[in-house]
């Protein structure tokens, strides 16, 4: 079974900075795809930034130059460093995974984690 774990969520002051972890464990053919999505209330989920295997990267304009995806491949670890952080990141953040061959390929999700920021 896959499981994403995520951590590093929390309430922060505008201008400060959080780092939120990804732990990906178990069985999967290939990671493709890992990446950052979060959701405010009454909004869609939106793409934050996204990892390939083979190092692209890919950022909403909301947060390029504040936020820094990463990843260790070695432990199927994926990091969000977020600086300068403003009210309007306020959101739940979601690690995603894509894995696996084609026609098998499918979306793994982890928990969510509340990231909050204050005026």
């Amino acid at each position: 079974q896959v499981q994403l774990v995520e951590s590093g969520g929390g309430l922060v002051q505008a201008g400060g900075s959080l780092r939120l972890s990804c732990a990906v464990s178990g069985s999967i053919f290939r990671i493709n795809v890992m990446g950052w999505y979060r959701q405010a209330p009454g909004k869609q989920r939106e793409l934050v930034a996204d990892i390939t295997s083979g190092g692209s990267i890919d950022y909403a304009d909301s947060v390029k130059g504040r936020f820094t995806i990463s990843r260790e491949h070695a432990v199927n670890t994926m990091y969000l460093q977020m600086n300068s952080l403003k009210p309007e990141d306020t959101a739940v953040y979601y690690c995603n995974v894509l894995a696996g061959y084609v026609p098998h390929e499918h979306d793994y999700w982890g928990q969510g984690t509340q990231v909050t920021v204050s005026s």
